[in-house]
Formats: C-alpha cells, sequence, structure tokens
C-alpha cells in the first residue's frame, strides 16, 4: 500500500470517531487561528501604530493583555457562560471548559435544542471536539474586548484595564453571547447576529463609549492632536484584521459549507465598497484620500456585513457596503460634532462610529435583507428579512430589540464594572504620567528617535557630539480629516 492511499484510508480510530468531519475541523481550527491573527498581531500592530508615538507601547500592551486574560478566564469559567447550560434566559451556568472527557467529545450547544418538526428536535452540534468550538469562540471574546479598549486608548489606568477585562467578559460578554448564540431568549425568539454584529461590535462600541465617558478624557494637548506615528504599520495592522474576517464570518457556520463560502465573498466585497465609498466622500468634502480614513471605511464595512454574511446575497453586500461606507462617515465627521455630549466623550479611536453604529446599521439591514433560502441553510428557524415579504417585517422588530437589549446591558453593566473598580483603582492615569506617555507607564519606549515636539538631544538621542544645533523636529502630520465639521 502505498503512501497516498494510507493518508485517506477512512478508518476508525480513537483519534478519528465515527463523527468527526476531518475538513470541517480543519477549516475551524484555521478560521480560529485567522481570527486569532486579527487581535494578535493585528490590532496589537494597528493600535501601536495609529497613537500618537507616546502611547504605542501601552496601547500594544492593553491589547497584549486582554487577548491573554480572556483565554484564561474563558477556559477557567465564561465559555459554559456563554454556551453551557441554561441559568437564565440570558446566561449560561459558569463551569470550567478544561476536562479531557468534555473537550474530546463531539462539539454541541446543549441549550441551542430546537423545533424542526413536530416530533424532531435539533441541537447544534458541529462534527469536531469541543476543544475546538471552545478556542474558536474564545477568539471572538478576544478580539470584543480589544476593540473596546480602542476607546480608551492614550489615558486608562493599565491598572483599572486588568481589573475590567475579566469582569467585562463575565458580566457583558457573556450575556449577549448567550442570549443571541448560546441558546438564550433571543436565539429562541429568532433574532439573527450571523457572526457577532451585535455580540461583538455593537456591545465594544456601546460599551466603550461607556468607558470612555467615565474614565475621563485625553489631555487636551492629545485631543487636538493625535498623528498616528507609523501609517504604514497602520496599514499592516489593518491588512491583517481585513483578511483575518473570513475566518470571523467564514467560521461562523461551525463547518467548510455553502454557507461560510458565501460569507468570505460577501465580507470582501462589502469591506471594499465601504473602503471606497469612504474614500470617495474625503476627497469630495477634503479634497484628498486619508489613509486613515480609508482603514475606517474598511473597518465599518467588514462590521455592517458581519450580522448577515452569510444570509445575504452578493448584491446586498454591496449595498451594505454603500451604506456602511456613508452612514457611519456622517456620524463621525458631522453628527459627531454637532453633538455636545458626543464632543465631551473622548472616545479615542471612534469606536462609537466604526462598532456600534456599523454593528447597528448591519443588524438591522439583516433584517431586511436576509435572503429565505440562504436562511435555510443555517438558522433553526424559517426566516427571511423584510424585503422578502412574509414574515420578514417581525424579523425587522425582532433586530431593533436585540440592538436595545444588548445597548442597554452594556451601558448599565460597564458602569457597574467602572464604578466598582473605581472604589479600589483610579480609572485615568494622573496628569503627569499623562504628560510622558510609555516612558512614565512602563519604563519603556517605543522608538529610540525623537519625535513629536521633542527636542533633539545629540547626547539623548544617540549622535554624542556637540556639533549639532537643539533642534525641535517637525512632526509630518496635520490634523486631519475628524478635526473639520462640515456644516449642512
Amino acid at each position: 500500500m502505498d503512501a497516498g492511499q494510507i493518508a485517506y484510508k477512512h478508518e476508525i480510530t480513537l483519534a478519528v470517531p465515527p463523527w468527526l468531519n476531518k475538513g470541517d475541523n480543519a477549516w475551524q481550527m484555521t478560521a480560529s487561528i485567522l481570527v486569532g491573527i486579527q487581535s494578535m498581531p493585528g490590532l496589537v500592530i494597528l493600535y501601536a501604530s495609529i497613537v500618537k508615538k507616546k502611547w504605542a507601547v501601552n496601547s500594544a500592551f492593553m491589547a497584549l493583555y486582554a487577548f491573554a486574560a480572556v483565554l484564561i478566564c474563558w477556559v477557567l469559567l465564561c465559555y459554559r457562560m456563554a454556551f453551557g447550560d441554561e441559568l437564565l434566559p440570558f446566561w449560561g451556568k459558569g463551569a470550567p471548559a478544561l476536562g479531557q472527557k468534555y473537550l474530546v467529545h463531539r462539539a454541541k450547544v446543549p441549550e441551542s435544542r430546537h423545533r424542526v418538526t413536530n416530533d424532531a428536535y435539533e441541537s447544534t452540534e458541529p462534527f469536531y471536539p469541543m476543544a475546538s468550538l471552545v478556542y474558536f469562540q474564545f477568539t471572538f471574546a478576544a478580539i470584543t474586548l480589544i476593540l473596546l479598549a480602542g476607546s480608551v486608548l492614550g489615558r486608562m489606568s493599565i491598572k483599572a484595564w486588568m481589573a475590567f477585562v475579566p469582569l467585562w467578559l463575565i458580566f457583558s460578554y457573556t450575556v449577549g453571547a448567550f442570549s443571541l448564540w448560546g441558546g438564550g431568549f433571543l436565539y429562541h425568539w429568532g433574532a439573527i447576529d450571523y457572526s457577532g454584529g451585535y455580540v461583538i461590535h455593537l456591545s465594544s462600541g456601546i460599551a466603550g463609549l461607556t468607558a470612555a465617558y467615565w474614565v475621563g478624557p485625553r489631555l487636551k494637548s492629545d485631543r487636538e492632536r493625535f498623528p498616528p506615528n507609523n501609517v504604514l504599520l497602520m496599514l499592516a495592522g489593518s491588512g491583517l484584521l481585513w483578511m483575518g474576517w473570513s475566518g470571523f464570518n467564514g467560521g461562523a457556520p461551525y463547518a467548510a459549507n455553502i454557507d461560510s463560502s458565501i460569507a468570505v465573498l460577501n465580507t470582501n466585497v462589502c469591506a471594499a465598497t465601504s473602503l471606497l465609498v469612504w474614500t470617495s466622500l474625503d476627497v469630495v468634502f477634503f479634497g484628498k484620500p486619508s489613509v486613515i480614513g480609508a482603514v475606517q471605511g474598511m473597518m465599518t464595512g467588514l462590521v455592517c456585513i458581519t450580522p448577515g454574511a452569510g444570509l445575504v446575497q452578493s448584491w446586498a453586500a454591496i449595498v451594505m457596503g454603500m451604506l456602511s461606507g456613508s452612514i457611519p462617515w456622517v456620524s463621525m465627521m458631522i453628527l459627531h460634532k454637532k453633538c455636545s455630549w458626543l464632543q465631551k466623550v473622548d472616545d479615542t479611536l471612534g469606536v462609537f462610529h466604526t462598532h456600534a453604529v456599523a454593528g447597528l446599521l448591519g443588524g438591522l439591514l439583516t433584517g431586511l435583507l436576509a435572503e429565505p433560502d440562504l436562511c435555510k441553510l443555517i438558522l433553526p428557524i424559517d426566516t427571511r428579512g423584510a424585503f422578502y415579504g412574509g414574515n420578514g417585517g417581525l424579523q425587522f422588530v425582532k433586530q431593533i430589540v436585540a440592538a436595545l437589549f444588548v445597548i442597554a446591558w452594556n451601558v448599565a453593566s460597564t458602569t457597574i464594572i467602572l464604578l466598582v473598580i473605581r472604589l479600589f483603582i483610579p480609572l485615568r492615569m494622573p496628569d503627569h504620567q499623562l504628560e510622558i506617555g510609555d516612558d512614565a507607564v512602563h519604563g519603556e519606549e517605543a522608538y529610540a528617535l525623537w519625535g513629536d515636539g521633542e527636542k533633539y538631544d545629540p547626547t539623548k538621542h544617540g549622535w554624542h557630539t556637540a556639533s549639532y544645533s537643539e533642534v525641535t523636529a517637525p512632526s509630518p502630520y496635520v490634523i486631519g480629516a475628524r478635526g473639520v465639521t462640515i456644516s449642512l
């Protein structure tokens, strides 16, 4: 028997039980790695490069810490709070997901059991071991916390952040995940969130804005001038985020099937459309294309398609991309400037606009554009968007109610968590640390160069000669499109 015959021989062993589909398992693990790469190193690089030079290390470390802390909390308690047995209609019973007997058995979401006929019931049971599902869902939980961090970069105390991450994961993220994905009341009611438009993006955007309010603003000098310290690295991080999104949405069906293929195509189509629309608006209103704007447009497109990636037709993905490249643009560039409350809340990277607004938009558009035949490929009950008649109007109502629940829960839980932490740890760094940045907070700096506003010192910056006169290094960046108000 040659090597090829051995490799492809169908054989039942202890490591290959009858229920295991090797293709599904291989794709699910690949999708998990793609989503993990979005955070590590994708968002680590993006955050380190999109902020002012003095906050590069701190911003990257906040993402790094969240990734590690979420993983440990996930396997010790939180996975089964989100995907285990029901404790409350919106919350599962917490328990470890570490035992061999638990992890090697076939994956199952126990509370997803639903009626398919009068006498038959089904549950979500992918054809791979529980270990694959636990890790896949961890990568979603981790990126949610990291996205949230974007709202409080440049001033939140690292000690407060270290306390906040596990508490928010336990008391906020698991509630949304169980309610919409784990067999909670919104899941059984039929609200749609294909891959996290509500559970991840609406949650992180609303919680981020709430956290930004309670933590307080950056220094006035940082709010007025916060140029990226490395635009090219910012693009590298953004590229990892975009490419990783194919695993994000393509892994949502828990199988390498037709729906995952549709989801991957729609994800990329929507992101490209949104980027082009956002860039075009920048050119029309500001006279030049912005690289930061292109990244934001890419992001809003990826977020918008997420709640319906495998449920809408590809022409609808273009429509969603056009809207996600324009509506969040208007909310960030125009409405934000006109709303005095939003002006007071210092959302560092505009996570509210790129994730909450875009995620809500995507969820509502899914309620309009979800195609009935595509819905049958993955959803447990007969579902369609409002544009397809039938019960589609009710589906749109369900999308609104689900969004309101996610918004309310995140505002309340994030507020309570931060107020409790504030009793023991200051949420905001003291001003003397804010003036200096990374060197004061971590004793480390991102670059051994002089930069924005710093005076060149020959002895400090490595030339070791007195022949160089002291000069101030000008920044090549100017205030970008974010600082412009459009009067309509």
